[in-house]
Order: C-alpha cells, then structure tokens, then sequence
C-alpha cells in the first residue's frame, strides 16, 4: 500500500502546515485500538507538518510535501514540555491525534527515532548528543531522556496511535568496528551502548500501543561476513531473545539516514569477471552484498534462525537511496575489468560505501509503503529528506555540532583509499534544512 493521504487529512495537512504549533489540551482519553502485526499496515502514516513547509516551500516539493517522514528525537530538550508549552515530541503527539482524528476509523502510524545515546556517533564529530558515558552518561541516558520518553508515550490521549519506536540509529556499528576514538572505546569497555539499548527497548515495548524496531545499520557494515552473524547475535542479547520467548521488539530498520541503494539490478557480489570476482573490486571489497534490500531479507533470515519470531518485519529507509537522474546506468557496465563493471553498473553513485554525509549525486528513493515485498513491514522515509547530515564547512553548529571532514566537499580521506567525501558544499549544520540538497534528492529521485 501506498501511502496517501485522504481528503479530510490533506485538508488538516494543510492547515497545519500554515499553524504549525498545536495544542490538544486536555483531550478525552483515546480508545486503544488492537495491536497489530503490522504497525504499517491498513494505517494512514503522520505527517510532519515542519517537514511539510520546508519541502512544499521548494520548487516542485509540493509533490512530496504530503509524505510521511520520522520526527527525531536526538536531544533532551526535545522530550520535554517547557513552561511556554509543549516540547517537540508532545507537539508532534498532539498533531498526530489530530490526523488520526480526521481518518478515523482508521488508525494512524507515527515514527519516532530515539538517538541520544552517550557518547553516539563517537567516530563523527557532529550530533554527538548529550550524555558521556565518563560523566554517568548512561544513568542520565535512561532517567532523562527513554524515562520521560516512555511516561508520555504512555499517556491515555496517546493510546490510540500506533507509535513505531526507532531505537538508536547506529548503535550497531560502534560495536562491530575497531573504536578509532577514545570515547568509542570507552563506550565498547564499558558496554554502555548494549546497557542503553536494553533499558530503552524494554521500557518502550512494555507500552501496548508502541512498535519497536531495532537498527540493524546496512549492508555496507553488517553485510560483510565478519559482522553478519555478530550482528544478529548482539541484536539478540539487547533485545533477550531466548528459545520460545518472543521478543519484545517488532523487527529491524535497515539504512536509517543512509544512501546505500534498495536493488542494483545489474549486478550482484556472486557474479566473476573475466576471471575475477565482484567481491574484489574496489566498490564491493569483499562484501557479501551490494544493496539494501538483498540484505534485509537475508539477516532477516538470519534473526529467525537464532530465536526471533518468524514473523517479525524489517523497514528500509528509502528517503535518500533513490540514485535517479541522468547518471542513473541503464545497462551492466563494460566488462573488460572488475572495477570497470562494478563502476559502470551500480547505481549507488558515491565514491565508497562508508561516505555518509550530504552526499552529492542522490535523489529520493521508493516512496514510504506498507508490504512492498515479503518480509519488509515498510518503505519509510525515517529520515526526513532535506534535512542536513553536517556542515559542509568549520563551523560551529547552533548546539554545539562541530564540523566533521566527511561533510567537506575537498576532504579525501586516507582510510578511504583518498577517494573524495562525496558531499555537498554549502551544507548547514545537521538537522538544519538544505534546500539545495532537497532540490537534488527531488531531481535524482526515483522512482520519479
């Protein structure tokens, strides 16, 4: 299913896209509707009426401005209700009930992404959030910041809405590659991130109405057969599975604020080449897979066989790995070396997997479904498109966001083989809008 809004919600859209702050009051509380298997499905999506202006504000954006994205919640201030009114994730709350309101009786799915870990993104300079793990950062994590989270989300005004929990983007990767900082090896020694994670999806998935979904990151880090089977068993200790217990989480995410491709259709990482393996070439460098979508599937499969439920889903983040526009391939490459096969076929264009960062060239991907394809809840937009990775220059962002080389257009990196970052100059700070960014996704988007 597509996600489209109905008339009465597009009309509510609208109107909030011109009064954006809302305030529910003291609203009756909400029936609570039966849990579903799905927590996409037969529901109409929220719509972030923020998110709406900025893209509708843009040239053509009115075309994408009705689109379901995730609201963030990557600081303390934003859980908490200020003495002027209700913070950002009860705004949000409150403007969901409205739209369910207006497409009763059918439910409504808001997305919201935990992201405050301590010490997180310790390998990034920028979004480094609010808690060290060398100043009590992981009791602080839990009482400020998942406490005040669950005590609203289990608010009777709130019952009704299916609430979908991202848990932690990027968790996963600090545990499964080398600390290259002093505060990523204090987080991996004192196992502060798995403790964080535990407490978080344990207080959210004990609340009926919230779906919880772990991040699994992608295929660039958990594709390689080094971290696949550690992968899943690590997601199995946070999330306790044991044999004949269900877990008390909903599926994975796949790809959050990522650009790695859904499907490259012209090439695979079992093809050979004159003599040479795919999984040679500069781009693959002995991943198992080469796209997002192979992968969910695949370590879906993997979680089952270990002891998560059968029927338990993944969401891919298509919001950025569209990868249309003129430099789109429309055939496999030449096949003269591996290299120049692999470079000519695949549509991810960046100069390597790990670059993450604004990066040039991309477009919007699928547009946010429910069952696109067996074994995936969703196509979602969990990250919303336009919204800045970095900065692309040595700035300062407004909360204290320092610049990371990888946002910098002319930066190379030595560990990437001194390939360039691949980002876009001109970026704000991250979570700040990039109009030129959005412009770009809109225009390399695809589907179109």
């Amino acid at each position: 299913m597509v996600v489209r809004p109905g008339r009465r919600l597009a009309v509510l859209i609208a109107a909030l896209v011109l009064s954006p702050v809302v305030a529910v009051g003291a609203a009756a509380p909400a029936a609570a509707g039966a849990r579903a298997g799905n927590p996409y499905a037969g529901a109409q999506w929220y719509v972030d009426s923020s998110w709406s202006a900025w893209a509708a504000s843009e040239p053509g954006g009115a075309a994408v401005a009705a689109q379901p994205t995730g609201v963030w919640l990557d600081r303390v201030s934003h859980v908490r209700d200020t003495p002027g009114g209700p913070g950002l994730l009860r705004s949000r709350l409150n403007e969901a009930t409205l739209q369910d309101a207006a497409v009763e009786p059918a439910p409504l799915t808001i997305q919201l992404v935990l992201n405050d870990l301590p010490d997180r993104n310790c390998t990034h300079l920028v979004s480094n959030g609010d808690f060290s793990v060398a100043a009590d950062g992981l009791n602080r994590y839990r009482s400020e910041y998942v406490d005040p989270i669950a005590a609203m989300l289990a608010e009777p005004a709130y019952r009704r809405l299916r609430i979908v929990a991202v848990v932690e983007p990027d968790f996963l990767p600090g545990l499964l590659t080398p600390a290259t900082t002093d505060r990523c090896a204090a987080a991996q020694a004192s196992g502060a991130h798995l403790e964080a994670v535990r407490y978080a999806v344990a207080r959210l998935a004990a609340i009926p109405n919230v779906y919880v979904y772990l991040d699994a990151a992608g295929y660039g880090i958990t594709g390689y057969a080094d971290n696949f089977g550690r992968a899943a068993g690590l997601l199995a200790d946070v999330a306790g599975v044991t044999a004949g217990r269900p877990a008390p989480v909903q599926g994975f995410t796949v790809n959050v604020a990522g650009y790695g491709g859904l499907v490259e259709p012209y090439y695979n990482a079992r093809m050979v080449i004159n003599g040479q393996p795919v999984k040679l070439s500069r781009w693959v460098d002995w991943n198992d897979y080469v796209d997002e979508l192979s992968f969910a599937q695949d370590f879906r499969q993997r979680l089952v066989a270990i002891g998560f439920p059968a029927g338990i889903g993944m969401v891919i983040d298509t919001s950025r790995n569209g990868w249309g526009g003129p430099d789109r391939p429309s055939h496999a490459g030449p096949a003269t070396t591996v290299d120049a096969f692999v470079d000519g076929s695949r549509v991810d264009r960046r100069y390597r997997t790990g670059n993450w960062c604004n990066q040039a060239g991309a477009g919007l991907g699928e547009r946010p479904r429910a069952m696109p394809v067996p074994g995936v809840d969703a196509y979602a937009w969990i990250k919303p498109p336009g919204v800045s990775d970095g900065s692309s220059t040595d700035v300062t962002g407004p909360e204290g966001d320092r610049h990371d080389p990888m946002c910098d257009p002319a930066y190379s990196p030595v560990m990437g083989g001194y390939r360039p970052s691949g980002a876009l100059p001109g970026a704000p700070p991250a979570g700040q809008w990039f109009g030129a960014q959005f412009r770009q996704l809109l225009a390399n988007a695809h589907p179109k």
